[in-house]
Parts: C-alpha cells; structure tokens; sequence
C-alpha cells in the first residue's frame, strides 16, 4: 500500500482519535486530585509517538506493560488497570491500588 494510500484510508479516523486523546488530558489536567500511575503511563507512551522510529505501537504497548517477569502470587484486585504499577506486588489482594471512578448515570 503506498503512503498516499494509507493516509486517504485512515487518516481522518487516526484524527479523530488523536482528538480524542487531546480532550482526555484536558479533563485530566483540568481535574483535582494528584495524578496516578495511569496517567503517568499514559504520558510516556505519548512520548514514544515522537521522532521517525519504526514500531510505535509496540513502544506505545510496552509503555502500559508489567516489565516483571515473576507472576504475582494473587491479583491485587479483580479488574485491570490498564497500566503497570510498580506497587501492585507490595498491596495485597484486599486493598486494591486504585478505585476505578464511577460514572453518573444520564
């Protein structure tokens, strides 16, 4: 596929999604509270979208990945959080790291 090709197929939908990902960070930012690891795993992986280097979504991957090899002995919580905390094998399974915030209902 040329160049051109990819750009006429996905460009307007990789916009809307860069968008997207800008008024995620405004909110965040506008928003009190201190950041967790999330977002400073997502700030990292922004950073590896930067420069010609080739296997971005790979960078961008294993910006949110557990870097440990070992498996943990038990979950600290039942869902997951989308990006590595470094902490999560000091907490135990009945204090979760992080609450996931409720949405209020339309």
């Amino acid at each position: 596929m040329t160049r051109q090709q990819v750009l006429d197929l996905y460009f307007l939908d990789a916009r809307h999604k860069l968008i997207e990902i800008a008024a995620f960070l405004d909110r965040a930012e506008r928003a009190t509270g201190k950041e967790d690891f999330r977002l400073k795993s997502f700030r990292t992986a922004l950073t590896k979208l930067d420069g010609k280097k080739r296997h971005k979504a790979k960078a961008v991957l294993l910006a949110f990945s557990d870097p440990t090899m070992e498996p943990v002995a038990k979950a600290a919580s039942k869902g997951a959080s989308g990006a590595y905390h470094p902490q999560i094998s000091l907490i135990g399974a009945d204090k979760p790291h992080f609450k996931p915030a409720r949405r209020k209902s339309a």
